[in-house]
């Protein structure tokens, strides 16, 4: 998944949000809540992409190749991974994984946020 592919995802996503910061990086958020950073890795020359994950995807998502604990916010005892080289993860799991990223922090928003955004509840 390139730059592009990974920016018009995140913004297919209903009720998410932008930002460019982290130097140059590609930040989305739903309700003001970060859940896919999308950057260039130094080291590879290649397109990273930092999503949550839950606790059994942080076991073992960063055993394939081209996934690792995200730089950061793993250190720090949050669940998340980083697919940061080839051959990595297909078009379609990246996808599948935003998704889930996305829904869930969408479901740790407050009731009152979630019905500001329309969610329901």
């Amino acid at each position: 998944m390139n730059q592009s592919d990974f920016n018009a995802f995140c913004k297919s996503l209903p009720q998410t949000t932008h930002v460019v910061q982290w130097g140059n990086a590609d930040v989305w958020k739903v309700g003001g809540k970060l859940f896919a950073v999308g950057g260039w890795n130094k080291d590879t020359d290649q397109f990273a992409i930092t999503f949550k994950v839950t606790d059994m995807g942080f076991e073992i998502l960063p055993e394939m190749p081209g996934v690792r604990p995200a730089p950061y916010l793993a250190s720090r005892g949050m669940k998340w991974v980083q697919h940061y080289d080839l051959p990595g993860l297909s078009d379609t799991e990246l996808r599948n994984h935003i998704t889930a990223s996305y829904e869930m922090i969408r479901d740790k928003l407050t009731k009152k946020l979630k019905r500001e955004l329309g969610f329901g509840t």
